[in-house]
């Protein structure tokens, strides 16, 4: 079952402290990318991927944070005035996964993204219609270095989370969902400025999060092991 067969029940946000004490500037350090590469290196990237999303961390007037894009409502389907990361379908022209994350992505935010430092990929998520999404870890660097030009038919404006604030009580809960009248799984959710981040792109993040902070960091995203 995805999420389209399941009822929200609540959506809550935490009240304790994340326990993540890293300084900013140590978040996206030489240290910390050199050990995420690490990591990442032993994931295995499906090879029928059906689309790449690129998990965009960045600085933002010198802040560590990930960028987000809030998506046109003129576009189709019903992720529409969500809040995203850049990325789409895979097409036969693309080199690999990687390649998808990344172009789509430049496409979106209207700019060349060849000097990015691509870290990895995340575990890969099956959406409720079986596409199989491949986050894409990258760092494209300071935002005020690069001369964005979001296009606007897909992106009504960007957004940034600066990282250290994602782990605050203040912006972390959870989303409640049951199926046939049982618990079924919790999905994590940020808050971010007037918006939510949840859905695909919450998990996205928590993922992020968990790979940035793993001896701290306490992810929201479980699912039930019963069957029905």
């Amino acid at each position: 079952m995805g999420l389209r067969d399941s009822v929200l029940v609540y959506t809550s946000f935490y009240r304790g402290f994340c326990g993540v004490s890293t300084f900013p500037c140590e978040i996206l350090s030489t240290e910390t990318e050199r050990r995420c590469r690490k990591v990442l290196s032993r994931s295995m990237v499906p090879p029928v991927a059906s689309a790449g999303v690129l998990v965009t961390l960045c600085t933002f007037k010198g802040t560590p944070s990930f960028l987000y894009t809030l998506r046109s409502p003129q576009l189709r389907g019903r992720h529409k005035g969500d809040v995203s990361f850049p990325g789409g379908k895979h097409d036969a022209s693309d080199r690999d996964i990687i390649h998808t994350a990344i172009r789509e992505a430049e496409e979106e935010l209207g700019v060349s993204l060849k000097a990015i430092a691509v870290w990895g990929a995340l575990k890969p998520i099956t959406d409720w219609t079986g596409m199989v999404i491949v986050p894409v870890m990258a760092n494209i660097g300071a935002l005020e270095n690069l001369a964005l030009n979001p296009n606007p038919e897909e992106v009504e404006s960007l957004l940034t989370l600066p990282i250290s604030v994602a782990c605050t009580d203040a912006s972390r809960g959870y989303t409640y969902f049951r199926q046939r009248g049982h618990y079924s799984y919790t999905l994590p959710v940020f808050r971010l400025q007037a918006y939510k981040v949840w859905g695909l792109t919450a998990m996205m993040t928590d993922s992020a999060l968990s790979l940035l902070f793993p001896q701290s960091y306490r992810s929201f995203l479980h699912a039930s092991h019963k069957t029905s």
